[in-house]
């Protein structure tokens, strides 16, 4: 009996994904990242398919699925192309904040847009000074009449040349103490003064456009105040950081997946010394660590994702799975790339675009060593002596 069992409607939308992901994504994905090119067609089909209103409540259009089904729709995805699952997690933790922090207003103006795809972007946290110490950002919004004018820079923002609606992370009061209660969230539209500076280049996670952002005098409405309240924005993002950490949980556990699947399908087909190389006990055990890691991994990115379904805290075991299946996801690209050998550092297969992808794994939404940090302060409280 396996630990976790989905339900018929869980394995009928999780199977629907997959075959889109091999149907619609997987015969275009390796020639769009090595063009470096934006999957438009893809991202409509994706609308047409509501996987932009994954999380959004079904009172506001969305799909309302629960932690897990999203956590293992996230693997499906990231095992064909981690780019798309880029593309949705931004955007997602912005519908996530808006659908359980923002006014009722704004519950009724914005989700049902971000349901359909209309509105779509992601979150505007990191500033070239300011990356795991949010508390140090330098972005200000200065209350003017019912607006607020917004000046600063934000830096490697997913989805900031496509997506037109962003969670804006500001300072609204630069003097209180501690520092997080002058932090203010907004929903920011692009419009006057808000300009992408620049595509960012990157070793991998191609496609998917990341970007600087600069805002000078950017004017955006007081109603756009995420909850109607000054101050409250490091609290908003708390809640929805676990969902982002699950998320590239799911995506190391994704990315591994799709190496151990490349390199013991390979193993079957080379052969060296008279036999398929997966009958060499060095790969074998290679293959066979990968595999048991990869299993670890699952266990840890699921039990995170029923801990935050229950409305429990969850900032510890998101941060373990999101920890380990991103070290699992590096170490099994580059385990995949030694058994594919000289094959798997070529284009030709997607070994080496799994290779460039995984990095960003174990950086993005806290890097590891933050992760550590975290797990190691919810331990010592939930241990106290």
């Amino acid at each position: 009996m396996e630990l976790f069992q989905l339900t018929p409607e869980q394995e009928h939308l999780i199977k629907t994904i997959r075959e889109f992901m091999e149907r619609e994504v997987r015969p275009v994905a390796r020639e769009l990242d090595h063009k470096d090119e934006y999957p438009f067609e893809i991202v409509e089909k994706m609308k047409d398919m509501g996987l932009f209103g994954l999380l959004i409540p079904e009172e506001y259009d969305g799909a309302g699925i629960d932690m897990v089904t999203y956590a293992l729709i996230i693997e499906e995805i990231t095992r064909v192309w981690m780019s798309i699952g880029g593309i949705m997690n931004s955007h997602l933790i912005m519908a996530y904040v808006v659908a359980n922090s923002g006014t009722v207003e704004q519950k009724k103006k914005y989700l049902p847009l971000f349901a359909t795809g209309e509105k779509r972007g992601g979150v505007a946290l990191t500033e070239p000074n300011a990356g795991s110490d949010l508390q140090s950002i330098e972005t200000t919004a200065v209350k003017d009449g019912n607006e607020y004018v917004i000046n600063g820079t934000k830096m490697f923002i997913t989805n900031g040349r496509h997506g037109n609606t962003f969670a804006l992370l500001v300072k609204t009061d630069k003097t209180v103490t501690p520092k997080h209660r002058g932090i203010s969230l907004f929903i920011a539209e692009k419009g006057p003064g808000f300009e992408v500076v620049r595509d960012i280049e990157k070793l991998g996670y191609k496609s998917l456009k990341t970007c600087e952002l600069y805002f000078e005098d950017y004017r955006v409405p007081e109603e756009n105040l995420v909850g109607g309240v000054e101050g409250k924005g490091f609290y908003q993002l708390l809640s929805a950081m676990e969902v982002g950490r699950i998320n590239v949980a799911a995506r190391g556990l994704g990315i591994a997946r799709a190496a151990f699947e490349d390199a013991i399908t390979y193993a079957q087909q080379r052969v060296q010394f008279g036999k398929p190389i997966c009958q060499h006990q060095s790969i074998q055990i290679k293959l066979a660590e990968m595999a048991t890691k990869i299993e670890a991994a699952r266990m840890l990115v699921l039990n995170a994702a029923v801990k935050k379904e229950s409305g429990e805290r969850a900032d510890m075991e998101a941060g373990m799975a999101k920890l380990f299946a991103t070290e699992v996801g590096l170490e099994a690209t580059l385990e995949a790339m030694r058994i594919l050998g000289g094959y798997g550092y070529t284009k030709d297969f997607d070994v080496e675009r799994y290779f460039r992808d995984a990095p960003l794994m174990a950086i993005g939404e806290g890097t590891n060593e933050i992760q550590k940090v975290i797990i190691a302060r919810q331990l010592v409280d939930r241990y106290k002596i």
